[in-house]
């Protein structure tokens, strides 16, 4: 019964947020093109509900420093004083709010990952999909960056298993809760995870 309804509950709460918070989002806009020097959006392509490819927003956090080798020089040496601010306090999700209205993501369900992943995940793994990815998610509130990949999924697969109102309000609970007490963002100089390989 509360699949179904869970959509239209995003949806109409997302619209809700966006106009709530549509004087801080302009802001932190700004302020982040003005200490980037440019676009201050990150749009990537990532994977969503049966497998469904769709365009994901962030605030950009990294500038597109790259080093003598021609490649994006490491984490912690792209990231502004601004961004790393607005990571620790995970402002840089507020866009996806749009998503969310959108219909291509909820505010809680697996994160959406890169499509290269897809041939590479086990059958059990995959089925993280059977969802709408969420802004945030069971494996967010359990570690995120700080639990392997094969952690991570085990999580994604336990919510898919277990989604209910009663783990979704306890999910976004926990979210705020980290917001105000930021960990688990990041293990080292790496802000990101490494790459997902299959075995890792």
């Amino acid at each position: 019964m509360y699949r179904p309804l869970k959509n239209v509950i995003d949806r109409i709460t997302s619209l809700v947020l966006i106009i709530m918070l549509s004087p801080l989002v302009v802001f932190l806009l700004l302020l982040v093109a003005l200490q980037n020097k440019g676009n201050p959006i990150f749009t990537q392509i990532r994977t969503g509900k049966k497998g469904v490819l769709f365009k994901i927003y962030k605030l950009k956090t990294m500038r597109d420093t790259l080093g003598d080798d021609g490649n994006p020089l490491p984490d912690h040496m792209r990231t502004t004083p601004l961004g790393k601010w607005i990571r620790k306090r995970s402002l840089d999700e507020l866009p996806q709010l749009l998503n969310v209205f959108f219909g291509q993501m909820s505010f809680v369900g697996p994160r959406p990952l890169l499509p290269e992943y897809l041939p590479l995940y086990s059958k059990d793994q995959n089925r993280r999909h059977e969802v709408r990815p969420g802004i945030t998610g069971w494996a967010q509130v359990n570690g995120r960056n700080t639990i392997s990949w094969q952690e991570k999924f085990k999580l994604d697969v336990h919510y898919v298993e277990h989604q209910s109102f009663f783990l979704d309000i306890k999910i976004l609970f926990m979210t705020v809760g980290k917001v105000f007490l930021p960990k688990d963002i990041n293990a080292g100089e790496q802000l990101t995870m490494e790459a997902f390989n299959g075995k890792n």
